[in-house]
């Protein structure tokens, strides 16, 4: 279904809110995460920073549970459409990733915080 040796074993996945549309964020697959998302309903991805598989959520509880699930023409890229437990996908407490936007050459933060990241990864 999905081609993770086109991609070198891991394929892209954005994750949107599935009521408001909004994205939230973007991760990276590999097949064992893609095969635990199915299996669970819950999104799982592969850190590339600490070489490991993740539930989102797991420490903070800030699941994902998927409502739907779309690949692309080149079925090389998953989009997943989720109800964000917590209302925060975002590890710096923010609802998405894409919190800041560039204005005038700056990172402007346009997002307020859901939860104070320091309280919730002690």
């Amino acid at each position: 279904m999905l081609d993770f040796e086109k991609t070198g074993g891991l394929v892209p996945a954005i994750v949107q809110d599935d009521e408001s549309g909004q994205v939230l964020m973007l991760a990276y697959m590999n097949k064992e995460a893609w095969e635990k998302t199915l299996a669970s309903g819950k999104a799982h991805y592969w850190s590339r920073s600490r070489k490991k598989l993740w539930l989102k959520g797991g420490t903070s509880g800030h699941i994902q549970e998927v409502r739907a699930i779309h690949v692309d023409c080149d079925q090389d890229t998953v989009l997943l459409k989720v109800h964000q437990v917590g209302g925060a996908a975002c590890h710096e407490g923010y609802e998405s990733c894409f919190y800041r936007k560039v204005e005038g050459g700056e990172l402007i933060t346009t997002a307020t915080r859901v939860f104070d990241p320091k309280e919730v990864y002690k």
